[in-house]
């Protein structure tokens, strides 16, 4: 696994591996002798294990790292929780020279090391033990619901690489009788997207889970897309419905986050809101074009919050954001906008 990595890494004139390690213990020994740009590292390893390692990189010399993650269950549960500790994204472990997409997996790795080697890394905000005798901070306010109707009922978020983290950031903070449904692209591999949805279910006030055909989309519910596939909307006379297909198979992501917020402008027009988040590339740009031209919003994560600012500047560059907002206020965006 080091060979391959380090053999797609250097492949690029750009990156060079300074060092590789076989454990958590070696790799913290590594990160402090050569104070890297990036760091990857594998999840399951002998005496330090990844997420310990990890921990001790975020507690004591900060930087970029990227998890190498089985695609199981168990792998996507403990990659998630590292994304939740400060890694910035993952990359699949099965890296066999056999398997018909490595070449996409080399070049998306090192398109990520070197976009995130170019980014300001934001180290997570550690919760300090408060000392006796020190009144604990006063908390953010939450989110308040306006009074009156929502004139929108359909959120639709599209979100790439550092997803995770800020959409757990974005559903927390919504109230529970939030007026609207929710629909998720976040490209995920199949067996992330419903331990995903699980981790945010346990941790926010509204419901969330990872959709099925047939669904109906209700308030208060966010329903995420399933990895390797699209999610889109039916509007029926008196509900909404929910399809999971693989087409369009031509789709470069899957989910992707144009071919959701498209099917919800079409299917709702103006009682639309479209939101991007962090992320590679442009998926979504398309999709908020149509939402725009039916009469809906859309709002972008700033730069200063993403941890890749491609998804949101494609659409700030295109003049179609309504809104620019830190991902820390997103939530009270999202509900301003229900009413705007």
């Amino acid at each position: 696994m080091r060979k391959a990595l380090s053999s797609m890494l250097e492949k690029d004139p750009e990156i060079r591996v300074v060092a590789t390690a076989r454990n958590g213990e070696e790799g913290l020994a590594m990160i402090r002798a050569h104070n890297p740009d990036v760091v990857t590292m594998d999840i399951e390893m002998p005496k330090m294990d990844g997420l310990t390692a990890l921990r001790h990189v975020m507690m004591e010399m900060p930087r970029p790292v990227l998890m190498i993650s089985s695609l199981t269950v168990e792998g996507a549960e403990a990659t998630l929780k590292a994304l939740e500790l400060g890694a910035v994204d993952f990359i699949p472990k099965q890296l066999s020279k056999v398997s018909l997409d490595i070449v996409k997996i080399e070049d998306d790795l090192r398109h990520k090391v070197k976009l995130i080697a170019r980014r300001k890394f934001r180290a997570p905000v550690a919760r300090a033990a408060r000392r006796p005798g020190v009144a604990p901070a006063a908390p953010r306010a939450a989110v308040v619901r306006p009074t009156g109707a929502a004139r929108r009922d359909v959120v639709a978020i599209g979100v790439s690489t550092g997803g995770p983290p800020a959409v757990q950031k974005v559903l927390s903070a919504l109230p529970k009788d939030f007026p609207a449904g929710i629909v998720i692209a976040q490209h995920m591999p199949a067996a992330f997207t419903g331990p995903f949805a699980k981790r945010l279910d346990g941790v926010c006030q509204i419901t969330v889970k990872e959709a099925e055909t047939g669904d109906v989309l209700r308030p208060g519910t966010a329903y995420v897309a399933p990895g390797g596939q699209h999610l889109t909307i039916s509007q029926k006379v008196s509900r909404i419905e929910l399809n999971v297909s693989r087409e369009p198979t031509s789709a470069i992501y899957k989910p992707s986050a144009s071919v959701l917020i498209e099917s919800v402008a079409n299917g709702v027009g103006r009682r639309a809101l479209g939101v991007v988040l962090t992320g590679m590339g442009s998926d979504g740009l398309e999709g908020v074009r149509v939402l725009k031209q039916k009469g809906g919003r859309a709002l972008a994560q700033s730069d200063a919050t993403c941890v890749v600012y491609g998804m949101p500047k494609a659409i700030v560059d295109e003049g179609l954001a309504d809104e620019v907002v830190d991902i820390d206020e997103m939530a009270g965006a999202i509900m301003s906008n229900l009413y705007e």
